[in-house]
This record gives structure tokens, sequence and C-alpha cells, in this order.
């Protein structure tokens, strides 16, 4: 685990929305990186960008030194990661596992007692303009070697990367980030609806917040996705995943969101029902 991280393979899983910059970015900063990936498209635009394509999670997991996932949910996490064929039973001695997922604390801890290497919480915030910019926010937890040394690989999409302490760290600190962002745009919609029957146009409501105390980043996103409907489109989904997944971790804790919770679930938008998983 002391060694460099420069001469590390990287292994990808999860080249999504966020995941295919992610990759972009760090062959762009000349790292060699193994992609799996099961849509053809997606195969093949990474291997014409250079990446080289594993041909399963196994193989992934028995070449990489460093495998990043960009995974939506536990339960992918899990699909990956568990089982013979998946990512810890096949893992090189030593390898570090990088989970930019927004989950639960528990499913990693749960994967790190099955591993013969290191996994690290590493939540993300941002979006896919800010991967390509390589200033993406991500937050990191987990042991303090291995959190040096995939460091230097993140930082080919990251700045800044911040080390929050131990395992889990990082995704309790998200969690809370997330839920405080949903209840602000749940104030922010509400502001919206308190603006149309004042007869105010909501651009123009959300022109002014940009550049008045009342702002927020919440305000500022609504605003650059083209108003609350386009927004709740767009960001709903995540919140109410995210939302759900703060709630399950702070009952597991036994800690009370407050009202965190009272805001997030009163608004307007329908952030607290969470559709099955396909």
């Amino acid at each position: 685990m002391s060694e460099s991280a420069v001469d590390d393979a990287i292994g990808f899983i999860g080249a999504g929305q966020m995941g295919e910059p992610m990759v972009r970015q760090l062959l762009q900063a000349d790292r060699d990186v193994l992609v799996y990936a099961r849509r053809d498209e997606v195969r093949d635009r990474l291997a014409k960008a250079g990446a080289r394509l594993a041909d399963s999670i196994g193989e992934l997991a028995a070449r990489s030194d460093v495998v990043i996932s960009c995974l939506f949910s536990d339960q992918q996490l899990r699909a990956v990661a568990a089982g013979p064929h998946g990512l810890l039973a096949n893992a090189k001695p030593g390898a570090v596992l990088v989970s930019h997922t927004t989950g639960n604390v528990s499913t990693l801890a749960e994967l790190a007692n099955a591993t013969r290497g290191a996994i690290l919480d590493a939540p993300v915030s941002g979006t896919a303009d800010d991967i390509a910019a390589g200033n993406l926010t991500v937050l990191v937890g987990g042991p303090d070697e291995a959190v040096e040394r995939v460091k230097p690989v993140l930082a080919a999409y990251a700045d800044p990367i911040i080390a929050t302490g131990e395992l889990g760290s990082a995704l309790n600190i998200k969690l809370i980030n997330n839920v405080l962002f949903a209840a602000n745009a749940q104030l922010v919609a509400a502001a919206v609806e308190v603006g149309r029957r004042l007869r105010i146009e909501p651009e123009a409501l959300l022109t002014a917040l940009s550049v008045c105390s009342g702002g927020s980043k919440a305000a500022m996103y609504v605003q650059s996705t083209g108003g609350i409907d386009a927004f709740a489109n767009i960001a709903a989904p995540f919140l109410r995943k995210d939302f759900a997944a703060a709630v399950a971790a702070a009952a597991e804790a036994e800690v009370d969101l407050g009202l965190l919770h009272t805001a997030v679930h009163s608004g307007p938008l329908n952030l607290t029902e969470l559709p099955p998983e396909k």
C-alpha cells in the first residue's frame, strides 16, 4: 500500500452519465484505464478514446490495482462487488476499491469485511461539466494510506479532494449535504409558488435570487436547468434516492433528521417517494 499510485493499473466500472467523463479525464491525464461496460456503444466510445476493455468484472478486478466504481445505488454496488465473480473475490491483494456511490455506510462496512484490500467511500458533489473541468468535489473516507494512494488518481477529475476520516465518514457528510440541498430545493420551489401568487415570473424571481441574500446553490441549479419543472425532472430521481439513503442511515444510527426531514417531506416537490429499482 506504500507504492506510488503513479504506476497503479486503474480499473473502472460504471461508465454512465458521470462515470464516462471520469474515464475520459483519466485518459487525458495519461492514465492506463481498463473499463468494464455492458453497453456496446459505451465500450466502443471509450475504446476509441484510448481505454482498454475488460470482458468481465472478475477480469477487471484481477488486472487493477485501483478500481473506481461509479454506480447509482447500493444494490448495483453489491451486484458487482460481491459473489465469486465480483470485484472483491477477484481483487489483487492490497488493491483499493473507490466507491463513488452515495449509499449506506452499512453496505461499505459489509464489503470492507470481505476484501483483501481497502475500500474507500468517495461520494461526489458536482456535475458532468465539473468532471470535464477537473473540479468535481470528492469526499473520501477510509484508511489514510489508501486515501493518499488514490488522491493522484482522482485528481484527474477532482478538485478539491477532501479526506473526511474513517470509512463511512464521507458518505455521512454527503448524505447530510444532500438532505440540506433537498431541503433548500423545497424552499426554492415554495418561494417560486409564492412568487406566482404575487404575479412574479419564476425566471425574474430566480434571476433576482442569484444576486440577493435569499439565493442559494439550490436556486442556482433550479435557474440553470430552466426552472422548477425542469429541475424536478432532472434532479428529483437522484434527490429521492439520496433522501431515502439518508433516512435509512439516520434510522440505523438512531439519529433524528429533525427540521431537515420536515422541510424535504413537506415541500411542494416530490422528493420522498422512491420508486422500486428496475
